[in-house]
């Protein structure tokens, strides 16, 4: 489900300065098949250029969110964890036994959210949903 996203170019499409050090973290982001936190983006960036601090990290991370190119996503682990700003729309699902984040679209579910929001009288605008989940035992 996950696509890439070329991070690099949205810094370029809103104007953003893009350092050195700023491209390598991009980069790493834009080829993250996973949700990391900052200090997973740090070790990635850092094996790539050493001279990347994580206060660096911090700082871009911050930055890339506030421009709308980062999503924040906080799963329950006590930890920020990021990922680029989807085009479309997707839920996620995680599994608090080993953190593993499984984004999924489900449009009956959509369907069912944007009904409720009419029940109570709004139109739907945004939502974000997560859900959390163990793994079902199977039968051997």
């Amino acid at each position: 489900m996950h696509q890439a996203i070329d991070i690099e170019a949205l810094c370029a499409q809103r104007g953003l300065r893009i350092t050195d050090q700023r491209r390598v973290i991009a980069k790493v982001l834009s080829e993250s098949t996973d949700h990391p936190d900052v200090e997973a983006l740090h070790e990635r960036a850092s094996a790539i250029d050493p001279r990347i601090s994580i206060a660096t990290v911090y700082r871009t991370v911050r930055l890339f969110e506030e421009a709308g190119i980062l999503d924040r996503h906080d799963f329950g682990d006590g930890r920020s964890r990021y990922e680029a700003a989807p085009e479309a729309h997707h839920d996620h699902l995680i599994d608090v036994e080993t953190g593993k984040v499984i984004e999924f679209v489900d449009p009956e579910l959509e369907a069912l959210q944007r009904l409720i929001a009419e029940k109570l009288g709004y139109r739907l605008v945004d939502h974000r949903m997560e859900l959390y989940g163990v793994r079902l035992e199977r039968d051997a």
